[in-house]
């Protein structure tokens, strides 16, 4: 019984470890991600392939749109649309420190209509084929409370008053010797 105990309580203590390194990853992430101005977006369309596919998960970074070459992957924001995230094809200097950016998609076979004039744009700094399939089951009501009760009942386990080991021998060898 001490074993399987002793065994759970590890499995436990471990799983207590994963989940704090866990938070603490995450932390650091937002706090990098603030200071950085680094955000995450997903591919809901094609229109990057094969590049990067829909249903992919991509790391961006807001830069000033006087620093995106012709070749690079960016987002701009539109006031009335969606973000649109295609490849830098042109690039020229506007007024007021803007830029006019003329951008296509990997897959479209010619430029977006007309050039988007903007101060800054997100760079693609990373993406992962997929993952936005991931992170948005993640938002699913019944997935975030299912993790909350295996989180809870985690941490449960993890503080639950338990008996010194040998407290117990203890306690029997004082009602023996009582006796």
């Amino acid at each position: 019984m001490n074993q399987k105990a002793s065994a759970g309580s590890r499995f436990g203590n471990t799983l207590l470890n994963i989940a704090a390194l866990g938070g603490s990853l995450c932390i650091i992430l937002v706090i990098l991600a603030f200071f950085f101005q680094i955000t995450l977006i997903m591919f809901k369309t094609g229109s990057m392939s094969p590049t990067i596919p829909a249903g992919s998960l991509a790391v961006v970074k807001r830069i000033p749109a006087s620093e995106a070459r012709v070749g690079d992957v960016v987002t701009i924001d539109r006031a009335s649309a969606l973000p649109v995230t295609h490849r830098v094809t042109s690039i020229s200097p506007a007024e007021g420190g803007a830029a006019k950016i003329t951008m296509r998609g990997d897959a479209n076979p010619t430029d977006d209509p007309l050039p988007y004039e903007v101060r800054t744009v997100r760079i693609v700094l990373w993406s992962a084929p997929e993952l936005a399939y991931t992170v948005n089951a993640a938002n699913n009501p019944l997935v975030l409370g299912g993790l909350t009760i295996v989180m809870a009942v985690v941490v449960t386990r993890a503080f639950w008053p338990r008996d010194e080991p040998g407290r117990r021998r203890k306690e029997s060898e004082h009602q023996e010797a009582a006796t």
